[in-house]
């Protein structure tokens, strides 16, 4: 056998060029999963080829006597951390490798591909379980008006992903709901915020309603942006060495650079092993400049995020426009590498740097060795917002069509404090913002940071209810309350927010009437409760009953008001469906 299988050598040189070449992307893994430590390594299933008599062998031109396999220096391509769907082509392997790199073995022969790691990185805390509004009415949290989740979990559905692929901490429902339009109040003329509030019965549980509130932020600059100071800190590490990192990136920014108005300057820092001002203080008219550096950016060395910051903050103040747009965007994997790189210490670090009347855009790409728990961090720390940009319309939903909204701050630390009434409301559940909770004290303590909303933008939040009466509701026997004399009203809603240049907050409040209830739900509502529906369905939620993804598919079929994006969710909806 040792003869028959030197006579294949010229195979397995071929096989392993062509390897090298395509990257080792074409190894394909049956189950892939990314936890909160990112030390989790995907199982790969690798096909077997065995050469059992001369025939197999009998088209091989002759070879050389010994074989040299060597395919440590290959580097894996982002195909390589697909699922199997994602990927056909697979390459020779056979018995268990337990080196790393690929070996031969004549005596035994055996050819496998390194063992592809991904170290996706996820972090939130446990699924918000229910409270009794007698003993705990208030509910307090930051506003979150990230997507990241949602366009992030598009991304491994699209490449093949099934619900047991994709990570729980990954899906964060806030952000799913977020993502999306909603036909809500606008602001009046002297009012920072127009509340949307609506109460209909719970698609997944019969015996409990939804409680729809919908804030959107004064928009009066339709659409454009301030005078601004704008610094791209991009990340230009050897990991952002691929299509939908590195080129996705400079193809992103040259297309806000098109939309961006001639009043400002935009500068430019990049960060790899070493920080560097690639351009500084450019006018925002001279556009060709600006893209010319954006297209002279190249991929290499390791990744000192650090040091980039620091950078980028300083080339910031230097350029401060008083009562102006100053804003910095950064773009990145989230792999940091070198100095700072755990989530608390970046997190002390961004803080530090709030102050200074700098807001924080994080824009984050790729996969495989992404970052989203670091990610995540700096944006709520600082002053900003975080998207995902796995595509080139993504980039334009968030740069271009969102522009004002994504880089022009109108109210920042902004809390929600939601006073449920215990006379109508038993118990209640928020869906999401887990990692934007906060304690009750902390709702008037103006040294505690909130969210910030740009301009137009705005942010919904669901809560599960059981009302008082319902088959659902628990009966206290000590703490009763005089009922009869109560309000009929489900609940007051505070929020408690700053103006950008201003360190003392405001207070609004709206009330959550009786007559908010209608046993058909409007299409806002039903649209958010769906795309609720599959956040927990993704993320096995114990509260998600027994809805099904036929359900959801089901239940959009009887909307009337749809758009791309809300069509494109349904669809995403109908792969899980296949895959169920």
């Amino acid at each position: 056998m040792k003869k028959n299988l030197r006579a294949l050598s010229a195979v397995l040189t071929t096989v392993v060029t062509a390897g090298a070449l395509a990257g080792c992307g074409a190894v394909r893994q049956e189950t892939q999963s990314a936890v909160s430590d990112g030390s989790a390594i995907p199982k790969t299933d690798y096909d077997s080829f065995y050469v059992e008599s001369e025939s197999d062998v009998n088209a091989v031109a002759p070879v050389e006597e010994e074989a040299a396999c060597d395919a440590s220096t290959a580097e894996p391509s982002e195909s390589a951390y697909a699922p199997a769907a994602a990927t056909e082509n697979r390459l020779f392997a056979g018995k268990a490798v337990t080196e790393q790199s690929a070996t031969c073995d004549f005596d035994d022969f055996y050819y496998a591909y390194p063992e592809k790691y991904n170290t996706e990185s996820y972090d939130k805390p446990d699924e918000n379980g229910f409270f009794m509004a007698m003993g705990e009415p208030l509910s307090t949290f930051a506003a979150d008006v990230d997507t990241a989740s949602y366009a992030n979990v598009r991304r491994m559905i699209e490449e093949g992903y099934d619900a047991g692929m994709i990570p729980p901490e990954a899906v964060r429902p806030e952000e799913f709901i977020n993502y999306f339009s909603y036909d809500l109040k606008s602001a009046g003329k002297r009012d920072k915020f127009g509340v949307t509030c609506e109460v209909a019965p719970c698609p997944w549980n019969e015996d409990h309603d939804l409680l729809f509130v919908g804030v959107k932020a004064e928009d009066k600059l339709d659409g454009d942006i301030p005078k601004s100071n704008l610094v791209f800190l991009i990340d230009v590490s050897g990991s952002m060495a691929s299509p939908n990192k590195l080129d996705l990136l400079k193809k992103s920014f040259i297309d806000l650079v098109d939309n961006l108005p001639g009043d400002g300057c935009v500068s430019i820092v990049t960060y790899a092993s070493k920080e560097e001002v690639v351009l500084e203080g450019a006018d925002m008219r001279d556009k060709s400049r600006i893209k010319r550096a954006i297209r002279s950016l190249e991929a290499a060395g390791s990744t000192a995020g650090e040091r980039g910051m620091e950078m980028a903050y300083e080339v910031a103040k230097d350029y401060f426009i008083e009562g102006g747009n100053n804003r910095i965007i950064m773009a990145t994997d989230g792999d940091l590498n070198v100095g700072i790189s755990d989530p608390d210490d970046l997190e002390k670090f961004i803080k530090g740097k709030k102050d200074d009347g700098i807001f924080l855009s994080v824009l984050g790409f790729g996969e495989g060795n992404y970052k989203d728990d670091r990610l995540e961090r700096l944006a709520d720390c600082g002053n900003g917002n975080y998207s995902y940009i796995d595509c080139e319309s993504e980039a334009g939903k968030v740069l271009v069509d969102e522009m004002s909204s994504t880089l022009v701050t109108v109210a920042k630390d902004v809390k929600f404090q939601i006073e449920f009434n215990p006379a109508v409301v038993n118990s209640y559940r928020l869906i999401g913002y887990e990692n934007r909770q906060m304690d009750a004290v902390d709702f008037n303590n103006d040294k505690k940071d909130g969210g910030e909303i740009g301009s137009g933008h705005s942010v919904v939040a669901l809560y599960e209810i059981v009302t008082e009466g319902s088959r659902s509701a628990i009966d206290l026997k000590y703490q009763h309350g005089d009922k009869d004399d109560a309000s009929d009203e489900y609940a007051t809603i505070k929020i408690r927010y700053k103006e950008p240049e201003e360190d003392t907050s405001k207070l609004c409040s709206f009330v959550v009437a009786k007559d908010s209830y209608s046993d058909e739900p409007s299409e806002n509502l039903t649209f958010a409760g769906l795309v609720a529906e599959f956040a927990m369905l993704l993320s096995g939620s114990d509260y998600s009953g027994d809805i099904s993804y036929r359900d959801i598919i089901n239940s959009y079929r009887q909307l009337d008001e749809t758009d791309d994006y809300k069509d494109e969710f349904i669809s995403l909806v109908r792969l899980m469906d296949k895959r169920s």
